[in-house]
């Protein structure tokens, strides 16, 4: 039973894997590859870590190790991301054409107030 498992929680990786790949090269601009490269390696990874925490037991050496780079992938794929991003807006990188709405920009329009 675990070997069933195993083998759909590692299938589930690899559906979320090839679709992200597909995403990365589909998608107009850096931010939505972003978006897709950090979705990706969260859904990704995750199955398959825990994949690995099934098959071989959450104690054991290979399924602690497993699990504790899931919840390291938890914690930092959003930091990373985010500031990936940021710091890909704030050199200048454009948005795609047909982005609707940018709301950093918005923001930073807002917060300077009106100009004399």
């Amino acid at each position: 039973m675990r070997e069933v498992a195993a083998a759909a929680l590692l299938v589930i990786g690899a559906a979320f894997s090839l679709s992200g790949a597909v995403g990365i090269v589909r998608m107009p601009d850096v931010y939505t590859r972003m978006q897709c490269s950090s979705k990706t390696i969260t859904m990704g990874a995750l199955p398959v870590l825990v994949a690995v925490a099934v098959a071989k037991g959450p104690f054991s050496t290979y399924g602690g190790r497993a699990l504790a780079v899931g919840v390291l992938l938890v914690v930092v794929s959003p930091l990373a991301s985010h500031a990936l991003a940021r710091a890909a807006y704030k050199a200048g990188i454009p948005l795609w054409e047909g982005s609707v709405v940018d709301q950093a920009a918005e923001r930073r329009r807002l917060a300077d107030g009106p100009r004399p």
